[in-house]
């Protein structure tokens, strides 16, 4: 596209910003006593689902909600696959789901997710099958790879491993060829956050450094080396390794509670999408919206499970990322 065209589009986007949900909207929902008072709250945004009507089913709403933001920003550029790399992780999701259903010979109801780049049936028909073909390299060979080590080892954990591992090689492919800069932070932080969320569990469970190897994928930002040796050892060995890195405060939000380093993700890709505010002429406006909408939604859907749990509003607001606008 040329600049006029980002310029153009950029334009559209910023009006579509003054319709994302603040930080005061998220502490209103937060407030109310019940799920059907969040909907009406968000029903006066507009957030009324497929029928546009008031009473939806909260996570049909989301799944539009979804659905309606990649219609939105996919109608102003000219490549269909421009953002293909934020729905890696449902493709393999779904291939994960694939795998375990065709294991356990049974039909599931509701495991598969909507909205990635290649439709869920396919999928399925690739794992029931065992022919893996129709599927991208990189999901034909985890498939495969994970669907033989169930048949012969039974072992879930190193299933969820491998296809785990091939979805952030390939976030971190894709983000790395794509020439905008956003794109390329978000598969970066995608991967290394992930790597840190694995070490810290793996530590917690006394995981040995096979394990780690085999489950740790590459970054730039990250020595998975030094990380493995860390994790091997202790918690407190993977936070000394941290604070030398550019992930040093994350440490403090580890050492309170796995939920609080949850919201440090979230909040340190809000901050990386922000500087896209300044960029009228690429496509990074576009993409941080995207990754926005992505994170309210999350937040929502987050409220609406502390709601149905009747959680506690301050364990709710602790797990609420900051807000993009």
């Amino acid at each position: 596209m040329s600049e006029k065209q980002y310029t153009y589009a950029v334009a559209r986007i910023r009006a579509k910003e003054l319709s994302l949900l603040n930080d005061a909207f998220l502490e209103q929902l937060i407030g109310v006593k019940t799920v059907p008072e969040v909907m009406a709250l968000l029903s006066e945004k507009g957030w009324k689902g497929r029928d546009n009507s008031e009473k939806q089913d909260p996570l049909d709403v989301l799944s539009y909600e979804e659905e309606k933001t990649y219609k939105t920003v996919l109608e102003m550029v000219d490549d269909p696959h421009a953002f293909d790399v934020f729905l890696l992780k449902k493709d393999f999701h779904n291939l994960k789901a694939a795998v375990k259903e065709t294991f356990s010979g049974k039909a599931f109801a509701d495991i598969y997710v909507k909205g990635g780049t290649i439709d869920p049936e396919v999928i399925k028909e690739a794992a029931s099958s065992g022919d893996f073909s129709t599927l991208p390299d990189s999901m034909k060979e985890a498939g495969k790879k994970a669907l033989d080590t169930l048949l012969h080892y039974r072992d879930g954990q190193l299933c969820d491993i491998i296809i785990d591992k091939a979805c952030l090689d390939q976030i971190k492919k894709a983000s790395k060829q794509n020439k905008n800069d956003l794109i390329k932070r978000y598969g970066e932080l995608t991967v290394a956050l992930a790597d840190i969320k694995t070490a810290v569990r793996g530590a917690h469970a006394k995981k040995d450094p096979a394990f780690f190897k085999e489950a740790l994928a590459e970054c730039d930002t990250l020595d998975i080396t030094r990380l493995t040796e860390a994790a091997s050892l202790g918690t407190d060995d993977i936070y000394d390794y941290l604070e030398n890195t550019s992930y040093k405060d994350a440490v403090e939000a580890l050492k309170k509670s796995f939920f609080a380093f949850e919201k440090w993700c979230n909040d340190a890709l809000m901050e990386s999408i922000r500087p896209e505010k300044a960029h009228p002429f690429t496509i990074g406006p576009l993409a941080a919206y995207i990754l926005a909408r992505e994170s309210e939604i999350s937040s929502v859907r987050m409220i609406i499970t502390g709601k149905e749990n009747d959680l506690p509003d301050q364990m709710i607001r602790e797990r609420i990322s900051r807000t993009y606008v």
